[in-house]
């Protein structure tokens, strides 16, 4: 079961998604790069790179790749991390060394809130289901015309796909 509601909120875009597995099958283990390929980027895209130091203070860098080829970067850092409850992290375009680039420079209008970071909330609802809960750090038209709330929300229903089979698995 996933259930989707997508909120408007005047400080970021709000996206509530309810998983048939525990709270524990996040955290750690979505950081691995198996995972990570698996799961980042819109549908279609690929993750030829993906390396993460999943603690506070560490950096991850991911290379999604698009259908046609076409490579972004994007680099970031975990400020917070309460395992299996809480996830807040900055990201930000970057080069393939995790420098930090500019939207403009790629020709992208981007309109982060400044000083904001995403957040990523895991409730344990128990019967082994869990609400997860993503706040993004841009308002909601911006996400939406960017094409960012788009490609979360099918990263998500990629998530559901993987955690499903992981369970399965188990």
């Amino acid at each position: 079961m996933t259930k989707k509601t997508r909120l408007t909120r005047q400080s970021g875009w709000l996206s509530l998604e309810f998983f048939d597995a525990h709270a524990h099958w996040f955290g750690r283990r979505g950081q691995q790069p198996e995972i990570c390929d698996a799961v980042v980027g819109a549908e279609g895209f690929t993750a030829p790179f993906c390396e993460m130091d999943f603690r506070v203070g560490g950096k991850f860098l991911c290379c999604m790749r698009t259908p046609d080829g076409q490579e972004f970067w994007n680099g970031g850092e975990y400020h917070e991390i309460v395992l299996h409850e809480k996830i807040v992290s900055s990201m930000y375009f970057s080069d393939s060394k995790g420098n930090k680039v500019e939207p403009a420079q790629l020709g992208i209008e981007h309109e982060a809130i400044d000083g904001a970071h995403d957040v990523t909330i895991f409730e344990d609802l128990g019967n082994g289901q869990t609400k997860l809960t993503f706040i993004g750090n841009e308002p909601m038209e911006s996400a939406k015309n960017s094409g960012q709330m788009e490609g979360w929300n099918q990263i998500l229903e990629k998530v559901a796909a993987v955690i499903a089979g992981l369970v399965q698995a188990k």
